[in-house]
Formats: C-alpha cells, structure tokens, sequence
C-alpha cells in the first residue's frame, strides 16, 4: 500500500514540476534587453497570450533639441511618431522553446518583418527577422539589461 502511495505522490510531482518548469521557460524573454548596438533598451512583456517589446530607452533620445522620431517609416503619417516609447515586437507565441510568428519593426529602416526568438542561454537572445521563409531572414544577440 505504501509503495502505490509513493508511486502516486511521485507521478503528482513529476506532472506539477513539469508544468511548473513550462511556465518559466515561457516567461523567461520577460524584462529588459539591449539591442545588438546597445543603444535602446527593449522591455517585453505579455499581454494574454502573446509577447510584445517596446522601446523604453534610448543612448540618444534628443538630436537637434526634439525627441528622435520614426522618420525612416515609409507611411508618412508615421514619420513623426516618437522612437522612444514605441513597440516594435508584437504577437510572439511561445512554442517548443522559443517565440513565434510575431512581428518586428526596425526603426533603423522603417521597414516590419516576420519574427521569432530564441533564448540561447540566460543572457542571450536571438532575434531573426525575415521577409517569407524563416531561413532567409537576419539574426541578431540582445543581451539581458540588469
């Protein structure tokens, strides 16, 4: 009887543990992260199911006494709109240990690309941005801002 006690208990922690260990590797790309140049810093954070990052600081937020703006965006109605502040990763889905058919926007260019993350180790992520197939695309590190 005992036996079939400890068998129980040990599957109930093995099942808990397992998706315990699922949660935090979902939520592991939360928090601050520096861009390749470390000249912004991206804050991801989730919002229902889905993980998005905005820019929360940048080395060179003022040039010529007025806030940097997105004047690369080919829509010109966009032009104007502040780089501080802006989100520029949107709907990233966790799936088998990295983050999914979202989208990242590149102020540098002003263009949107498809988008998926990867967490290498617990300072790293890699960040590929492709037009069409996932292995035409750019990656690039972003380290974990402390």
């Amino acid at each position: 009887m005992k036996m079939r006690q400890f068998t129980s208990l040990f599957f109930f922690l093995l099942i808990f543990s397992a998706g315990n260990l699922h949660a935090q590797t979902e939520s592991a790309i939360l928090g601050v992260w520096y861009n390749t140049e470390k000249d912004a810093k991206v804050q991801i954070e989730k919002k229902g199911e889905a993980f998005y990052g905005k820019i929360i600081w940048l080395k060179e937020p003022i040039r010529d006494g007025k806030p940097v703006v997105d004047s690369n965006n080919s829509d010109s109605k966009l032009q104007s709109r502040p780089i501080l502040g802006m989100t520029i990763l949107e709907d990233l889905k966790y799936s088998g240990g990295a983050w999914k058919n979202g989208k990242i926007y590149d102020p540098k260019s002003g263009n949107t690309y498809s988008c998926e993350v990867k967490l290498t180790n617990k300072g790293l992520l890699e960040v590929k941005g492709y037009m069409g197939f996932s292995f035409i695309g750019r990656t690039v590190e972003w380290t974990k801002a402390e």
